[in-house]
Formats: structure tokens, sequence, C-alpha cells
């Protein structure tokens, strides 16, 4: 009997949607953006921006910002979540975070309106260790804990942190989370201004992916939390491996010979033990640029089988930054487990392998890349839960 895979067995969401998983997976099926216009934006903030912003919500006893409750939520959710699948704690749980920015309306509130006075007791709020502690506090884990950055790379690096503490047997399990909660009118304007940001118009119009007159990507928020683990009895996908490496190239390009990119997708594949022609799925980052629609319709066209499809849901959750991939890979494992892959609506023409609206799952596997602006290249290999019996 062989050695069960990783597995995603828990997972809990706060996005644009609302707050849960369900609000999260109920939004896509509708094939409606979670953006709404919202007030307060442009240079001198009298514009309305669409963004798909997380609403305010969650336990006051979970902090005093959106940022805050949102981690604690998704852990929450995806911890009950887990246990509801058959999955029961290890003797070492691990906890890692995939954060960019950090909880950014508790800086601003400290530097611009407390001038850098505030409680001691309420200062360790603001430390990007403090969420981890806090999850490891409350439900009593004992093992490996820390935070990974890769800008919006950093969910698929996150989980592939986790796997690698799972196999080296570093953790028993993994509850890995990925949190963004930026969208301040500062950061929203500046990538306005780097040319990858649409405010102006309504997503499934300015974000394109794979598409003819994409103008970029739509912005968005979300805490997303995934339970790893190798002992559930009803996990949602298993993670075969994957690959992390850097162009090396441009702070914000990506390289335009994607060599690097390519090598990645093969180092994945390799990793994972499958061969490119047995993918069925590319769950692209998809942002709707330029640079990196290019990108991905090269390997598409020159690595994956023709019968591979492709989708991007960053028309409907909007760009989640740091939270990015973490959103895509629990649409993924809740499409395996609801039989349905909710993609987007396209409005017009598009790549021949580009889906077209909600589709069932055929089964097969689900190749999740995720690009980081800077440089970096992740990408995850995952696929519907086998039938191997699980170690007690």
């Amino acid at each position: 009997m062989g050695t069960p895979e990783v597995a995603i067995c828990g997972i809990g969401a706060v996005t644009g949607y609302g707050w849960g998983r369900e609000r999260l997976w109920e939004g896509l099926l509708s094939g409606k953006p979670a953006a709404t216009l919202v007030g307060g934006y442009g240079v001198d903030r009298t514009e309305s921006a669409w963004l798909a912003r997380v609403p305010d919500g969650g336990d006051p006893g979970d902090g005093t910002s959106r940022f805050s409750r949102a981690v604690r939520a998704a852990a929450r959710e995806a911890i009950g979540d887990a246990e509801g699948r058959g999955w029961r704690p290890g003797a070492r749980v691990g906890v890692l975070h995939a954060v960019v920015g950090g909880d950014i309306d508790e800086w601003q509130q400290f530097l611009t309106v407390d001038r850098g006075h505030r409680r001691v007791r309420d200062f360790p709020a603001m430390m990007s260790s403090t969420p981890v502690s806090n999850i490891m506090r409350e439900f009593g884990f004992h093992g490996p804990a820390l935070n990974v950055s890769a800008m919006c790379a950093s969910g698929n690096a996150g989980l592939l942190t986790a796997k690698s503490w799972l196999d080296q047997g570093i953790a028993d399990d993994v509850v890995v989370v990925a949190t963004d909660l930026s969208l301040s009118p500062e950061i929203v304007e500046h990538f306005v201004r780097l040319g990858v940001a649409v405010t102006d118009a309504p997503p499934l119009s300015a974000c394109r992916p794979f598409q003819e007159g994409s103008r970029g990507f739509g912005m968005g928020e979300a805490s997303v939390a995934l339970v790893l683990s190798r002992r559930a009895s009803r996990p949602y996908t298993e993670v075969l491996g994957g690959a992390v490496s850097h162009d090396a190239h441009h702070a914000v390009s990506i390289d335009p010979q994607p060599s690097r990119l390519f090598g990645c997708f093969r180092e994945a594949l390799a990793d994972a033990g499958v061969e490119p022609g047995r993918v069925r799925y590319l769950n692209a980052h998809g942002p709707g640029t330029a640079q990196c629609s290019r990108a991905e319709t090269a390997v598409l066209d020159e690595l994956l089988p023709p019968a591979a499809r492709v989708y991007s849901v960053k028309p409907l959750t909007g760009h989640c930054q740091g939270a990015a991939a973490a959103v895509e890979i629990a649409v993924a494992a809740l499409g395996y487990d609801g039989g349905v892959l909710p993609a987007p609506p396209v409005l017009g023409g598009g790549h021949r392998q580009l889906l077209r609206g909600p589709v069932r799952v055929e089964g097969g596997v689900t190749v999740k890349s995720s690009l980081g602006m800077g440089g970096h290249n992740t990408v995850v290999v995952l696929a519907p839960p086998s039938s191997r019996p699980v170690d007690d």
C-alpha cells in the first residue's frame, strides 16, 4: 500500500462575495463578478472604482481590522470543514500564512490617525507574525509557523512550502492561509498607474484573460485557508507536486523569453509524476494583462495537449494579489468536489481552448499557475481524490 498523497481536506474563504466558502461558490456559479462600485478613489478621492472588496463583518473578538477578522474566520472555517470531512489533527500541526503587505488598515490607522501612539497591548496586532500566532494559540497547534511572501504567487508558494513540510516529516498537517486586504485608495492608484489594474469599467468588460480587448485586471481582496493532510477520509483534491522559480529579469515585467516559466511547468509536472499530455485543465494566473496572456498562451500552445482547457476566475473574484492563488486553488478543489468548474462567461472571441462559462468537470489533472510581480513563477499540480485507503 503506497503512502496517500497530500490532499486539501478543508477550505475556508472570505472574499468580495462575502464571508464564507459558500458565498464564494454561489457567487462564482452566478457568473456575476464580486466587484461593486466603491467611492473615495482616484487621484482626488472623488471617483468610484470597480473593486471586489471584502465587506465589513467577522467576529469583533478577532481584532479591530477586517484583515485580522478575515484571517481567523477563514482558518476557523477551513479547520471546521476539514474535521467534518474526517480529518483529525496530528501531534504537529503547522500554520503557514501567505501574505504580502500585511494589515494595511491597521498600519494606516497607527501612522496617520494614532500618530504612532497606541496602547502597548494593542501594538502586536500590527506585526505580520501575530495572525499565525493567534491561530496556533486558538487551536493549540505546536508545529512550525511562519509567513511566506512571493507577491501574487504567494498562495502557490505557501501551498508548496506546506507540502514540503509534510513530505519531509516536519509537520503532520498544515493549515495554509493566504490573505490580502489591501485595497486602500493609495495602493489601487499605484496599480492603475502601473498600467495593469482597471477600475473604471465593469470587470467582465475590462478583464478578459485569453481574449482580445482585455485591458488588465480588476482588483480584489480575500483571505482563504486550506487544510493539507494525508489523513482525511474525504479530501477535495490531491496535491501531486509543483515547482517554484524566478525570472531574475525585471522588478515588474515578465521575461519576454519565458524559458523560466516553461521550465517551472516542466519541473512541476515531473515532480508530480505527470506527463504533459495528461493535463486536462490549466487554472491560469490569467490576470488579463498582455504580458501574462502572452506567456501563458505560449505554455498552453507549446507544452500542454490540445484537449486541455484553460480558465481564469479573476474576472469574477478580482485579482486578490497575495491571496489570488489560494482563491483559485480553492475554486479548483471545490470544482472537483461539486462536479462543476465555474469559469466566467466569455463576452467575445478567445483562445480555442478557453472555457466559456461553467462546465461539468471531467476529471483529470489540473495545473495551477501563478506568477508574481518581479519574476516569481509557481506551478501546482492537482488531481481528483483517489480511492486509495488513508492511513490511521
